[in-house]
């Protein structure tokens, strides 16, 4: 790959970066410097300056991926060379993660209250979260992304960015085919605000269940291959 060729990883509430390591692997082995910057800052605003920190020190664009609620994140940070969103949220002027909706039954049903975090505070059931975020994953792979997932602080699913960085910037929207957390219904129409539409039969969480795609497709982005037709 290029001098200076980079990308920042985002992902999405409940999780953390280590839930991108297979992916984070992937990219280094083939000379990609990788960022996973840890969100839970407590808001969007306070997120996306976490990510605007990784991008400028990066030094050259990167690739900015978010999965997620990380596309609300992703969205406000300036300075990408390309916008990857997978499963994510695109919102326009005005718009959050949660008015956008999406969420299926069973992710709804999956939010519990958690006693280790402020009041409001919300965890995912292990059993529950085993079954909507990484259905299509073996056993051992989803039990341990499972364990990765940690209680998140109300607030930040409402935050609306505060400027719209995939009107100026080239971007690429995954749908996950199989998502049983976010309607892939809603993934198809988000898709519309992107320059580029991948379909990935996958659940809600490819880069645990199908890594290797994801890599592929940053180094794709980064070797500067046009979109598909």
């Amino acid at each position: 790959m290029g001098e200076g060729a980079g990308a920042v990883l985002v992902h999405g509430l409940y999780h953390r970066p280590e839930h991108f390591a297979e992916v984070a692997a992937g990219l280094r082995a083939e000379g990609i410097a990788v960022a996973a910057p840890e969100l839970h800052r407590g808001s969007l605003a306070a997120d996306t300056a976490a990510v605007q920190a990784a991008v400028d020190a990066l030094g050259e664009p990167p690739i900015l991926l978010g999965h997620s609620y990380g596309g609300s994140v992703i969205t406000g940070v300036r300075g990408a060379r390309h916008l990857v969103y997978v499963a994510a949220f695109v919102p326009d002027e005005g718009e959050s993660a949660a008015a956008l909706g999406g969420a299926t039954p069973q992710l709804r049903d999956a939010v519990v209250s958690a006693a280790d975090g402020p009041e409001g505070a919300t965890r995912l059931h292990p059993g529950r979260a085993a079954d909507v975020l990484y259905g299509d994953c073996p056993g051992p792979l989803a039990a341990r992304a499972v364990g990765l997932l940690r209680s998140q602080a109300p607030g930040c699913g409402r935050g609306v960015p505060a400027h719209h960085s995939w009107k100026r910037t080239p971007s690429t929207y995954v749908v996950c085919a199989r998502d049983r957390a976010i309607d892939p219904a809603l993934q198809r129409t988000l898709a519309a605000r992107c320059t580029d539409v991948r379909t990935w039969g996958t659940g809600h969480s490819p880069f645990v269940s199908r890594p290797a795609l994801l890599v592929g497709l940053v180094r794709e982005l980064i070797a500067g291959a046009g979109p598909r037709p």
